[in-house]
């Protein structure tokens, strides 16, 4: 090779930025808003990881987060939505993408929130910039180490900070990697091919006999709207540099970029338990496996018998970090009498006060889990008493002491004996509550 000639990872970079200049993604209008796409918000609030981490809630205010790949700018608007206060610096290799983030974060009046800067995330140290949260969603998977990758976000990331990543699921896109190398066969991956591919792929699929799996498997109606399915056949069927990773994969790049795991983002959908018809009476052999696995053993056994997640999305942070405080699941009475109590900033909407109160005044459950649905995998609901708590802890943080005294005023009596609720009855019937709530994030509980 001479001097002159571009390397081949100069030359790949090259492809890609072309292509984002040409296509730059996501392709939001300009007038999206996340505003109203409470799952969305809960994954990109700092409080999640964090409180998940630590077992305390962050003020988000004065935050330096990095959208690392940030394409159109739509990611960053869904991190200022979802942290009040934070500073957005976001890096994208495409100069037309940065140029559209720029142009979206001044219609949504961000300008003062947000900077943008036309590099790639190898060259994000050059900002001389230290973050608290790193979000690199549907990026990480392009590149050619995703090891060295993760290693220029850690290079730049604080003491306790957190990276959210993702990488394509080899298992789940099979038929994906293949639909890929049919249509790069049939010509249409070139970098000229984009505006004849879209019509040729839908006519090819539609064509198709039912019970092929490239239309069983990876194909809706949704493919044929005109309206949408450009930017969903580009990013799956046409996705040029697509490249599927397993568990086992993801740990060995943690490892090499001096990072650890800290939870999948989905984490409650990663549960090897809950694919068996009766989670609390596992096959004997299964049940003293899973209690002796470590993380990465129990995350691949699922990967492997239900490959239904698209994406490894995770939060990682630099090894070795200690929680902050003690999780819930371990707290005794003691330690729920001297907590404050704090509703996730996710539910803290209009629409949610106003469920709670219908729920109150009608005497009927409220389904929380409409709200944020990503943690649950079944309606969570509640009682119009403990919407009651939801609502004092709606309106601000509560220690648990003034929930407890709330409480006996809803319950005045025990229905039993018909004799005054005493505090030791309340106190239980409160953390109980509450306690079957902290699971999913609706309710964080933090000591002093």
């Amino acid at each position: 090779m001479s001097p002159s000639s571009p390397s081949p990872q100069a030359d790949a970079l090259e492809k890609m930025r072309q292509r984002f200049d040409f296509g730059p993604y996501p392709r939001k209008p300009l007038e999206a808003t996340p505003k109203d796409d409470h799952n969305l918000l809960f994954i990109h609030n700092l409080v999640t990881p964090y409180y998940l981490k630590h077992n305390q809630i962050p003020r988000t205010e004065g935050k330096l987060i990095l959208d690392a790949g940030c394409g159109s700018g739509y990611h960053a608007l869904t991190l200022a939505a979802a942290n009040p206060g934070a500073k957005i610096v976001g890096v994208d290799l495409s100069p037309k993408s940065i140029e559209l983030a720029k142009e979206r974060a001044a219609h949504h009046q961000l300008q003062d929130r947000t900077e943008f800067y036309a590099m790639s995330i190898e060259e994000v140290a050059q900002l001389g910039l230290q973050f608290d949260y790193i979000n690199c969603d549907e990026v990480l998977y392009f590149a050619d180490s995703i090891a060295d990758l993760l290693g220029a976000m850690r290079s730049v990331l604080s003491p306790q900070g957190i990276i959210r990543a993702n990488l394509h699921s080899f298992h789940q896109r099979q038929v994906l990697f293949r639909a890929q190398q049919l249509f790069g066969l049939m010509g249409l991956m070139e970098d000229d091919a984009e505006e004849m591919a879209l019509p040729i792929v839908v006519e090819t699929v539609k064509a198709l006999k039912k019970n092929v799996p490239l239309k069983a498997l990876a194909w809706s109606s949704v493919y044929e709207d005109p309206q949408r399915n450009q930017e969903l056949i580009l990013s799956n069927h046409l996705l040029r540099g697509d490249k599927g990773y397993r568990i086992p994969d993801l740990f060995a790049a943690l490892d090499q970029s001096g990072l650890e795991l800290l939870s999948m983002v989905n984490w409650r959908q990663w549960s090897v338990e809950d694919l068996f018809e009766d989670p609390d009476n596992l096959p004997d052999y299964i049940a003293m496996g899973l209690a002796a696995s470590d993380e990465a053993t129990r995350l691949t056994m699922y990967e492997l018998l239900n490959p239904v997640h698209r994406l490894l999305d995770f939060w990682c942070t630099h090894p070795d970090l200690p929680p902050s405080g003690k999780p819930v699941a371990a707290w005794g009475l003691a330690d729920w009498q001297t907590a404050h109590l704090h509703l996730h900033p996710q539910l803290k909407t209009e629409k949610f006060r106003e469920a709670a109160v219908q729920a109150i005044q009608s005497g009927t459950a409220l389904v929380v889990s409409q709200f944020i649905a990503l943690p649950a995998l079944k309606p969570v609901v509640v009682e119009p008493a403990v919407a009651s708590l939801l609502l004092r802890l709606w309106q601000s943080p509560q220690p648990f002491t003034a929930l407890v005294a709330t409480w006996q005023r809803i319950h005045p009596v025990d229905l039993v004996t018909l004799e005054p609720l005493d505090q030791a009855a309340a106190t239980q019937a409160v953390a109980a509550a509450l306690g079957r709530l902290e699971p999913f994030l609706y309710i964080l509980a933090e000591q002093p």
